[in-house]
């Protein structure tokens, strides 16, 4: 038996990316998946991929950030799937630059995406999974919420707020059987990596001990885990999958 058999998970950012290797190693695992991300098409077309290994998929466009839009997309999944048992927010954004150039635009477009998107979109699904007192939540946070890095404080504060949401979530929802947890991803090979200047890229290999970038699988790996039977007993954990970059 498959580990996720006839689950129902919604990944957000699925379009791409990490979001789209979770839905997809999410659906070999036999799980049905919601996909999530600002754009139809790009929804559309992971949850395509996923029809295509036999299981149910849905598409939303939703700006995670607005909650008229999240609560909306919400009722429809729940009433189309009726039920909800994984919950990944992984939709993220960056906009980076220096403290001292940073725009009040830059700051809040980083923490509405990544921080309070991941609010509502749990905040939406929570009472579902508190009414079936079963549920698994996988917050995306990053390596970078853990350490910093210049020319990121958005990026980093996002993070590392999600971070503190999760836990204080975890202890919230404990007592109904929902674990929630935090993958915190190293640097992996997706387009928010590829444009790395090579310079930059050899910097960052000689902070990673494996000496190479992940890949999005590495990270589903990870979250088919957390959602798994296997985890059953892990919540409020952040388990980096970096190459041992933040040992």
């Amino acid at each position: 038996m498959s580990l996720l058999e006839n689950q129902i998970a919604v990944v957000t950012g699925a379009g791409r990316g990490i979001g789209r290797a979770i839905a997809l190693k999410f659906a070999a695992e036999g799980a049905d998946v919601a996909c999530i991300s600002r754009t139809q098409d790009n929804s559309e077309k992971v949850a395509a991929e996923v029809r295509a290994v036999g299981r149910r998929a849905w598409a939303h466009a939703v700006d995670v950030a607005d909650a008229a839009s999240v609560n909306a997309a919400a009722e429809k999944i729940l009433n189309d799937c009726g039920k909800v048992d994984i919950l990944v927010n992984n939709a993220g954004v960056t906009r980076d630059n220096l403290l001292m150039r940073m725009s009040d635009a830059e700051w809040d477009a980083v923490l509405n995406t990544n921080l309070k998107g991941a609010f509502l979109i749990t905040k939406a699904f929570s009472r579902a999974m508190v009414k079936a007192r079963a549920g698994r939540v996988i917050n995306l946070a990053s390596v970078i919420g853990l350490i910093g890095n210049a020319g990121q404080s958005n990026y980093a504060a996002s993070k590392a707020g999600l971070i503190g949401f999760t836990k204080s979530v975890a202890r919230e929802l404990a007592s109904r059987g929902i674990t929630v947890n935090v993958i915190a991803p190293g640097f992996i090979e997706t387009d928010m990596t590829a444009d790395l200047k090579e310079d930059l890229r050899a910097g960052v290999l000689r902070q990673i001990p494996l000496g190479s970038f992940g890949q999005p699988d590495d990270i589903a790996g990870a979250a088919v885990f957390l959602a798994g039977p296997a985890a059953r007993y892990i919540t409020g954990q952040v388990l980096a999958v970096d190459g041992g970059m933040v040992m």
